[in-house]
């Protein structure tokens, strides 16, 4: 018996759309879960503390963008530690920071077979698909400096405790301030995962009674570009005349707006404090246009994330809370939640100790 027209033109109708949807699908890779970033990198692997680290293992450190000054410290560090292990390290990435920039480095990386893709994310989600895919193949994902979503990854290097981060550049500043005034923060890029951490921590520590005659005015975006960094400076201090004191989270920003600062008609009126390296610093601290800083040691940093990708590439690890590794010359490390490893506290570099640095 024949169809109808009509129904024959619905079933080509149906069928044009099923497979309008396979094909979806199919190029996407992902489905709903695989969307699903919220909660740790999921493994079935058993960790062996006692493995040897294998030799000749491949590890590629993908920065925000590959000009940093501060990632670049990290990550000549962390090449030269897989040296110590007999493997080899290598840097690549984007020239600028913008959410999407790294993506189509990770998936040359994967085609490369690289054995553990390290990352400082520019954007916690934007590339979460082609680490997974990453993952799926067998090739270690670890962030460092500003993480992923959980999901996206196995590891999370963190310089120091967010929350004491955020909190204790308010804390430092105020005091410098004697807890009054306007104040504004100048920030890397809106999307990065550890500067927005920061800021949130930062503004809850402002929301505090101790803080009441101190007000933000301002948050703005150098997107880690240095004449970025420092027009938005001057934009912040032509808008904000009463302006008190800037918190720059950002080492290209920090030293941006030192350098408008200095010999400025607002040097001395304005306090700037923030996260800088103690080589781009030490100029403006021993000319008075910044008393302090912070920091941790960015070699430390690369070090420990290059051997901490090792330890989950040679199976000592998977990323579970309260494994054990050790790293090399910093000693013995635990993963704690959320696969997060914390390198420690932070330096407070001033006019006394910063000459005992060079970084």
């Amino acid at each position: 018996m024949k169809s109808s027209p009509a129904r024959r033109r619905a079933a080509a109708t149906a069928a044009a759309v099923c497979a309008l949807a396979v094909a979806l699908a199919g190029c996407g890779g992902t489905t709903k879960k695989d969307n699903d970033n919220s909660g740790p990198a999921k493994t079935d692997a058993k960790a062996d503390p006692g493995a040897p680290l294998k030799k000749g293992l491949k590890l590629a450190f993908l920065p925000k963008q590959i000009n940093n000054p501060y990632e670049k410290l990290i990550d000549r560090a962390g090449i030269t530690a897989a040296g110590e292990f007999g493997g080899k390290g290598k840097e690549v990435g984007p020239s600028d920071a913008s959410a999407s920039s790294q993506v189509s480095y990770i998936n040359t990386l994967v085609q490369q077979r690289q054995d553990a893709i390290l990352i400082a994310a520019n954007d916690p989600n934007a590339v979460c698909g082609p680490l997974k895919q990453a993952m799926k193949k067998d090739i270690k994902v670890v962030a460092y400096d500003s993480d992923t979503a959980p999901a996206c990854r196995q590891l999370f290097i963190n310089q120091a405790g967010s929350e004491e981060i955020g909190r204790s550049q308010v804390q430092h500043l105020a005091k410098q301030l004697d807890y009054k005034g306007e104040i504004a923060i100048l920030s890397a890029t809106q999307n990065a995962t550890n500067q927005n951490t920061w800021i949130r921590f930062m503004k809850d520590e402002l929301s505090k009674p101790a803080y009441k005659n101190m007000k933000l005015v301002k948050t703005v975006y150098g997107d880690d570009d240095d004449q970025k960094s420092f027009q938005e400076t001057q934009g912040l201090l032509k808008a904000y005349p009463g302006l008190k004191g800037i918190i720059a989270p950002t080492t290209v920003g920090i030293a941006a707006a030192a350098r408008y600062i200095s010999g400025s008609s607002y040097e001395g009126k304005v306090v700037l404090n923030g996260l800088g390296t103690p080589n781009q610093m030490r100029k403006y601290v021993k000319d008075g246009t910044v008393e302090q800083f912070s920091l941790w040691d960015p070699k430390k940093l690369g070090y420990l994330g290059s051997y901490a990708a090792a330890a989950l590439a040679s199976g000592q690890i998977t990323g579970a809370e309260g494994e054990k590794f050790k790293a090399g010359k910093l000693g013995e490390y635990t993963v704690g939640k959320n696969g997060e490893i914390i390198l420690g506290p932070p330096t407070v570099f001033d006019k006394a100790n910063i000459d005992k640095f060079d970084f």
